[in-house]
């Protein structure tokens, strides 16, 4: 009884862990980084994460399927630089988010394709698809920043609805869109299963084609969503946006329990994740910590959390 008792109390502390960092994170910026615990800095964070948040919803659930979508961070610099060119060139805003959003889907669709038709490694088809939308972006830019926009536009990115930012409202709704797909349908359970093995949902009936191509197509999107997001936020189109994006959204989907392997996992911990980047990042800079510095702690961040999940996964195989 006392080692099952034991088990149990590991298990928790084990799922629980990341909260209990980012509680710790929180007191100790708050002590060290003047400003940093006041409403409007915890404000400030959640607008910070939404475009990342928006965009970690979709590689959700890439990974929960066993695979990874590096090309996020590009999808997201372009789809600022094509809503803003067409913007310009006269497109009402409404028709040059719907077309972005298509296009993201078709993106998302291109990496279906290749990785699930021609068999070609997630990360390998995504790398090239990040290469190829990276100079798309410049070749559409001329590499020079897009502005003159609608200034209506900046609702997106900058407005409120009442004392809550607009990009913190979109990240509620995409998180509780991902939550409701999930946990309460028979899409979420062809998700998690063909990550635990693809094999068996095949044999099982379950269509894993059309999951696949569904579950990059929704990457594709809410990357996009979340460039158009940032190019509101910003107010011009800047061919470099997104770069690196990938490596915070993959973070925090990991950090968020969300297993590289594929198949476990729950979405409402990536929104700790997600926070726990945010608290980080915003944390070094209250900090005045240069950015390179910033980007040796996100990446042992990430080694930490990737090694902890594979330690985690030797540990389960072991007692199984």
């Amino acid at each position: 009884m006392k080692s099952s008792n034991s088990i149990s109390l590991s298990r928790n502390m084990s799922r629980f862990a990341i909260y209990f960092v980012l509680i710790a994170m929180i007191v100790f910026f708050s002590v060290v980084a003047d400003g940093f615990a006041s409403p409007d800095n915890y404000l400030n964070i959640l607008r910070q994460v939404a475009v990342n948040g928006i965009s970690a919803v979709g590689m959700t659930f890439v990974i929960l399927t066993g695979g990874i979508d590096i090309s996020v961070g590009s999808i997201i610099g372009v789809a600022g630089i094509g809503t803003a060119t067409m913007m310009i060139h006269g497109v009402s805003p409404a028709y040059a988010v719907l077309l972005m959003l298509v296009c993201g889907l078709l993106i998302g669709i291109f990496n279906a394709f290749f990785i699930y038709e021609i068999k070609l490694p997630p990360m390998i088809a995504t790398l090239a698809t990040m290469s190829i939308l990276r100079g798309v972006s410049y070749i559409i830019s001329g590499g020079l920043p897009v502005y003159g926009f609608p200034r209506s536009f900046t609702v997106l990115g900058q407005g409120y609805l009442g004392p809550i930012p607009v990009p913190v409202l979109i990240l509620a709704v995409c998180f509780a869109a991902g939550y409701f797909v999930l946990e309460k349908t028979a899409v979420g359970r062809y998700v998690y299963g063909i990550g635990s093995n693809i094999e068996a949902s095949r044999l099982s009936g379950i269509n894993v084609r059309k999951v696949m191509y569904m579950v990059y197509g929704i990457c594709g999107v809410l990357s996009a969503l979340a460039g158009i997001v940032l190019l509101s936020r910003v107010n011009s189109g800047q061919p470099k946006a997104g770069e690196t994006y990938e490596m915070d959204i993959i973070t925090a989907t990991v950090l968020g329990g969300i297993s590289s392997n594929g198949g476990e996992g729950k979405i409402v911990n990536v929104i700790v994740g997600l926070l726990l980047m945010g608290v980080l990042l915003n944390g070094m800079i209250m900090m005045n910590i240069p950015d390179y510095y910033q980007r040796v702690v996100k990446g042992f961040v990430l080694l930490l959390a990737i090694s902890y999940d594979k330690m985690s996964q030797i540990k389960a195989n072991k007692k199984a």
